[in-house]
């Protein structure tokens, strides 16, 4: 996705740069290049998103309220060394 991402916007850079003045060559830019790709890295994103937020959601649930020191664990090292994950020394025992 970001090969053809890069090789568009190169495309379009070059379009820009052939046009007759500086303001049109701004415009073919934002609006054949920035404003089209911002939309499709969005739609695309939505999966990422939703599943982060499910996942921060899971987190918020299984930690207790008052268990200050499980909170206090980055997101990744929570799902890997939780209470219920077993050995957390880096071995990959617990996975």
């Amino acid at each position: 996705m970001w090969i053809v991402a890069v090789a568009w916007i190169y495309v379009v850079a070059l379009m820009a740069a052939t046009e007759p003045t500086v303001v049109h060559g701004v415009m073919t830019f934002l609006f054949y290049c920035a404003l089209p790709l911002s939309i499709l890295f969005y739609l695309t994103g939505s999966k990422r998103r939703r599943a982060r937020r499910e996942a921060q959601a899971r987190r918020e649930a299984a930690t207790p309220a008052g268990d200050a020191s499980a909170a206090a664990l980055p997101a990744m090292a929570a799902d890997k060394c939780g209470p219920d994950a077993g050995a957390c020394d880096g071995s990959g025992a617990g996975d």
